[in-house]
């Protein structure tokens, strides 16, 4: 006899155990996939999978919340859609939540679907795995293969090279050998007994010969010291390590930020000063991590990169636990790369923008296979391409002098339009032997009281 009592039980538990898991199968009925793309596109800035950013840890969200606090799905749905509206409804968790994370508005985002937010919570309930790169694993084994038969190659020259060196000794030994024989011979004997044995003797046969040598090795010591003297303080080629690591190709290549963004001195004043950390900390205290997605300097990984971060951290005194500012700051010592001496003044505005559009055509001109987008590079070189910064020319008198020599004034930008009005007719009759091009030096561009002291 089948005993119903039994079976009804069974299924009382059954359905217990499905209201239970409602809310992780609820929040598995989107696309983890679609959901990723959306996830990267909204919520990055501000959350992450494992960890808490600015907002909370979003990864299994939608089981803590069923666990915790006995909300379903719907509940985020109105806090994606309308967090605002939601707290000024009276909900007690949505105004929990703004109180525990410093009161920070979270965005709204009206413009996603019912669709849009399962796919999003799927995604944090269940997130694809990522498939291995199988183009780092190639190269991984292929560096791994090639590994022993470039140490067996580098052994093999060395051997060689050491055989070669100990024959020539042999050699050389064998020679000298010879030489002391044939010193010793009579006719050699006889021959030594005729040569000229005083040196005096041979500086007066040949005294005009011996003052032309001494005249010439004087100019070209004189040559060498004022040439020695003259490229001291050069420091082209420099490139020290700073107290924090930072890529310029990453920022200002790979990422495409504008150089005015960081030195906004540089457009409106004389110094492009060094960004203070607050700089960094505009972008980076949402960026706690690198993308290595985007581009990995050899010899370096991701390790090293979110390392470099932690120290910009240390510096300002962020808590990214917290999301707050400690208090303790240190300051950080960089080292300055191009560093004008005291008597020179170079006016960075001036450059960058009255003469912005002049110094790229000239630059352009002398250069057409290196040409340049933005007027920094001029001088500082292609700062884009550049992991660690150096100083890309002499920054040498002559070389701002050759510069001022060959730059054509923009006369069509309003600062020159306007302050060589009288001038400019003037100026084009004066230089009609290069078709009325009027060049920096021929509006006081070689004076020295321009950039001296």
């Amino acid at each position: 006899m089948i005993s119903w009592r039994k079976h009804y039980k069974k299924g009382l538990i059954a359905i217990g155990l499905l209201l239970s898991t409602s809310a992780s199968i609820y929040g598995q009925d989107g696309d983890p996939k679609n959901g990723e793309k959306l996830f990267k596109a909204n919520c990055t800035a501000c959350h992450a999978l494992g960890k808490q950013v600015i907002g909370p840890d979003l990864k299994g969200v939608v089981d803590r919340l069923k666990t915790e606090q006995g909300l379903d799905t719907d509940w985020l749905h109105k806090w994606i859609k309308d967090n605002k509206a939601l707290r000024a409804s009276g909900d007690k968790y949505a105004n929990e939540v703004f109180e525990k994370f410093n009161k920070t508005e979270m965005l709204a985002f009206p413009n996603l679907t019912d669709k849009d937010i399962d796919d999003i919570l799927a995604y944090t309930t269940n997130p694809p795995v990522e498939e291995p790169k199988k183009e780092a694993t190639a190269v991984a084994a292929g560096d791994s293969a090639s590994t022993p038969a470039a140490d067996k190659t580098v052994t093999s020259i060395m051997i060689i090279s050491l055989l070669a060196i100990a024959g020539l000794l042999v050699w050389i030994l064998l020679k000298l050998r010879q030489l002391v024989k044939l010193g010793q011979s009579e006719e050699l004997s006889d021959l030594s007994k005729s040569r000229v044995k005083s040196f005096s003797e041979i500086y007066e046969k040949y005294h005009m010969v011996g003052k032309g040598l001494l005249a010439i090795l004087a100019i070209l010591a004189a040559y060498g010291v004022w040439n020695w003297v003259m490229w001291i303080g050069v420091y082209k080629g420099y490139k020290p390590d700073q107290p924090i690591y930072f890529s310029h190709k990453i920022h200002a290549g790979e990422q495409k930020i504008d150089c005015q963004l960081c030195h906004s001195s540089a457009k409106y004043g004389k110094v492009s000063e060094i960004p203070s950390m607050n700089v960094c900390m505009n972008c980076h205290r949402t960026i706690s991590e690198y993308n290595a997605d985007h581009y990995m300097e050899p010899g370096k990984d991701k390790a090293f990169y979110d390392e470099e971060i932690k120290k910009i951290y240390a510096a300002t005194g962020w808590d990214p636990a917290t999301q707050q500012y400690t208090g303790k700051t240190t300051p950080v010592e960089w080292t300055r790369i191009h560093n004008m001496p005291d008597f020179v003044y170079f006016n960075h505005a001036q450059h960058v923008v009255a003469g912005e559009k002049a110094i790229i055509n000239s630059f352009n001109k002398k250069n057409p296979d290196n040409k340049i987008d933005v007027v920094c590079k001029a001088c500082h070189g292609k700062i884009d391409t550049m992991n660690v910064v150096q100083m890309a020319n002499d920054f040498t008198m002559g070389w701002c002098i050759e510069c001022h020599r060959t730059t054509e004034i923009d006369m069509t930008n309003g600062y020159n339009k306007d302050y060589f009005k009288n001038l400019h007719d003037k100026l084009k009759k004066q230089y009609p032997q290069d078709g009325g091009k009027i060049t920096v030096d021929a509006i006081g561009g070689l004076e020295c009281g321009k950039c001296h002291y």
